[in-house]
């Protein structure tokens, strides 16, 4: 393992506004997977309510930040998990979902791009929302997601971590 690598995996979203509040439940439950089964100790869980300037300061100088967010898209399936990659600046996606926040995402990784501050690699997992009202817990598709999720970000890290150690 290279203990230089950094890592972080980045719940982005608002916990008090149903299904949007993904992203920090997945970071809590990696966090709580994490005490049980350790990642990389350059790894760390962050929430972020997706402001463009403070998502640029969590991943910045990182190896690979992975973000976790709601979406919405149209025609919408709930629950419907999408990938993006953006690796060496140059985006592949698999969905086409867009960010549950107006300003966002996407605005952060333009603007990081423009700064010259994105990090080695970028991956966001965007999962499609059903309810995005006032009020705590997920509902039953959105919920139904997380725990597969919290495997596939622990694979993308270890995946991360073991051809950083070949290079």
């Amino acid at each position: 393992m290279n203990l230089t690598t950094r890592i972080a995996v980045i719940g982005v979203g608002n916990e008090f506004r149903h299904d949007d509040g993904v992203g920090w439940v997945v970071v809590a439950r990696l966090a709580e997977r994490a005490a049980q089964r350790p990642l990389p100790r350059a790894s760390a869980f962050l929430t972020c309510d997706g402001d463009p300037a403070r998502l640029i300061t969590l991943w910045e100088d990182l190896d690979l930040a992975i973000v976790v967010d709601a979406a919405h898209a149209h025609p919408g399936h709930p629950g419907r998990l999408h990938r993006l990659k953006l690796d060496g600046g140059h985006p592949t996606r698999t969905g086409s979902a867009t960010s549950s926040h107006g300003l966002g995402l996407g605005d952060a990784v333009e603007l990081a791009r423009e700064l010259d501050r994105l990090p080695g690699q970028l991956v966001v997992y965007a999962i499609e929302g059903a309810d995005s009202s006032l009020g705590t817990g997920l509902s039953t598709p959105v919920a139904a997601i997380v725990e597969p999720l919290i495997e596939r970000i622990a694979e993308e890290i270890a995946l991360h971590v073991g051809s950083a150690g070949s290079r």
